[in-house]
């Protein structure tokens, strides 16, 4: 049967718009089974990626051509786009990874794909087949970089070659069928100047904090999931003096020093007979013999949190990590939560001293009921005689909500001038007299 006898029994009982769709949905189904049947697909595979793209785009022209069909360059262009996708690209998902205003991507099912875009979370207009297909697009997503997913181990984390990161999961941890979460990075990295214009932080904050990294303070970012823990981060980080070494450790490389003399250590899964584990506290470990100025772990959540702390300790001064917590209080207790699981010989009375004398600074952050990103805290770690104390430096103060759900409220220094203040002065970091004062506030 041709590919029109196929077409005049689907398209009869349809509209006619429906008919177009389903006329470009048949032939795209048409020449990838072609492909697949006529094709070197051995050939195919070790091409690059520009040129399986160009190999393909001419076989469906020939394809074409052959069969005397006929459609508009419109159609032409769409069809080649969708067979390309499906064949060198993640199908679906492509037009999403290319539009620089989606910052996340959610495959909850075949008909639930989710896009988040300027704060706000709503369906996408496409769809997979099945779940099959979702299944093809993570396996081929979690293929080049080393990492498998199946029965036995149906939890994968990796990220894409333009250095989004990718969580995935199949039954039977998944009951529905896979699922696909794609946090989507920008080309070019957030700098310090586009967070205060996105009035997640005030510029006298922007000047401290990069007072902080020059003054070599450690800083630890506190925060829940998708609050801007990594982009604030990778923010801070662009702060260090040029001509220090750091070694960045991170479960999946995400961070983009635009720098020399950085080096990148990312952690590795078991493979399938169970060996091979390289955890991230082997990697901080490691990095201490590597003459680091300055240690970045891209999330602390066990044993590494020791090892992390003993190297603030011991010489790498400004050194910065991120920790899942809902305050900057509770990122201490985590942090010492994290010690004790590890070490069950220590005291809390040993680990509280030591966390004050190696932590200076802990930064919140917040994502808003509005979808807006702030640093909603900035405070000092000191330790007294009931233990760790933290003193707010500068704060995000809520005051109300607009009738269109937008937040409401204004950043302020506390008024308290930290301890840590006659370090920068030291360094040279001179900051305005009146960067502290309660009359700084920033109305939002």
């Amino acid at each position: 049967m041709s590919i029109f006898q196929k077409l005049s029994t689907r398209l009869d009982d349809t509209g006619a718009a429906e008919q177009h769709l389903d006329y470009i949905d048949a032939l795209f189904e048409h020449y990838k089974e072609r492909l697949l049947k006529e094709s070197n697909l051995e050939q195919l595979i070790q091409l690059s990626t520009y040129q399986k793209s160009k190999t393909i785009e001419k076989l469906v022209n020939e394809m074409l051509v052959e069969e005397k069909v006929v459609i508009t360059e419109q159609d032409k262009t769409k069809l080649i786009t969708m067979i390309l996708n499906d064949s060198v690209g993640l199908g679906p998902l492509e037009p999403l990874l290319k539009n620089d205003d989606i910052t996340e991507i959610m495959v909850n099912g075949p008909q639930e794909i989710y896009i988040e875009k300027n704060g706000t979370i709503s369906q996408a207009q496409i769809s997979f087949k099945n779940n099959e297909h979702i299944r093809n697009i993570i396996e081929r997503i979690v293929a080049p970089i080393g990492r498998r997913i199946d029965e036995s181990s149906p939890l994968v984390d990796g990220r894409l070659e333009d250095g989004s990161r990718i969580n995935a999961a199949i039954p039977p941890i998944s009951v529905k069928g896979p699922v696909l979460t794609i946090r989507k990075f920008r080309k070019e990295p957030y700098a310090i100047e586009d967070l205060i214009g996105f009035h997640s932080l005030t510029i006298p904050m922007a000047r401290f904090l990069e007072a902080a990294m020059a003054s070599k303070l450690n800083v630890i970012i506190s925060g829940g999931t998708g609050s801007g823990k990594t982009t604030l981060l990778n923010v801070i980080a662009a702060s260090i003096p040029r001509g220090e070494r750091i070694i960045t450790i991170e479960d999946s490389a995400e961070l983009r020093l635009n720098r020399k003399n950085v080096i990148s250590l990312e952690a590795r899964p078991a493979n399938m007979e169970g060996t091979g584990e390289i955890s991230i506290r082997q990697l901080v470990r490691n990095a201490l013999r590597m003459r680091p100025d300055r240690i970045i772990v891209g999330e602390v959540r066990g044993g590494e949190a020791m090892d992390m702390l003993q190297a603030m300790n011991t010489g790498h001064e400004g050194s910065l990590t991120t920790i899942h917590a809902n305050s900057p209080q509770d990122a201490m207790s985590r942090l010492e939560a994290m010690i004790l699981l590890s070490n069950p010989s220590m005291t809390g009375e040993v680990i509280k001293p030591f966390i004050a004398s190696a932590v200076q600074l802990v930064v919140q952050t917040l994502r808003l009921q509005d979808g807006s990103r702030k640093l909603v805290s900035i405070a000092e770690a000191v330790f007294d005689e009931h233990g760790i104390k933290l003193q707010e430096i500068f704060r995000f103060k809520r005051i109300g909500i607009e009738k269109d759900g937008t937040i409401i409220g204004h950043f302020e220094p506390t008024g308290i001038v930290p301890n840590c203040y006659e370090k920068m002065r030291i360094a040279g970091q001179e900051l305005p007299a009146h960067t502290f004062s309660r009359e700084e506030t920033a109305w939002l």
